[in-house]
């Protein structure tokens, strides 16, 4: 997984994708605050829970040079609200509305994985 600035997941035994959450608005943020941001006292880490649905997407094309098969890209808002933008598997063509949940990756750090019936 990337090394990254701030938290991307709880520690717990089931992960979960982290944001922070503004304590005077309420507005969640995606990724977490990192610690050392000047932002960081406002801001307390939240987990992002539940399923989303799809607000979004694109599939692309990749170059046939490149060996790369489409896939999708796109925005899942999340309870909180929070709205994040990721990669989009487990369905060949999502839709708008479907719903998903961040599943920890090792190349990317976080995916979304479609919920199935």
């Amino acid at each position: 997984m990337p090394d990254l600035p701030y938290p991307l997941w709880s520690p717990s035994p089931e992960p979960q994708l982290l944001a922070s959450r503004d304590r005077a608005t309420g507005e969640y943020v995606f990724p977490a605050v990192p610690d050392a941001s000047p932002l960081a006292s406002h801001h307390d880490i939240v987990p992002v829970t539940g399923t989303g649905t799809v607000y979004s997407y694109t599939v692309i094309h990749p170059s046939p040079k490149s060996g790369l098969t489409p896939y999708a890209l796109g925005y899942v808002d999340f309870p909180g609200p929070v709205r994040i933008f990721g990669r989009l598997q487990g369905t060949s063509r999502p839709t708008i509305g479907q719903r998903y949940t961040a599943q920890p990756d090792a190349e990317f750090g976080y995916v979304f994985q479609a919920v199935l019936a």
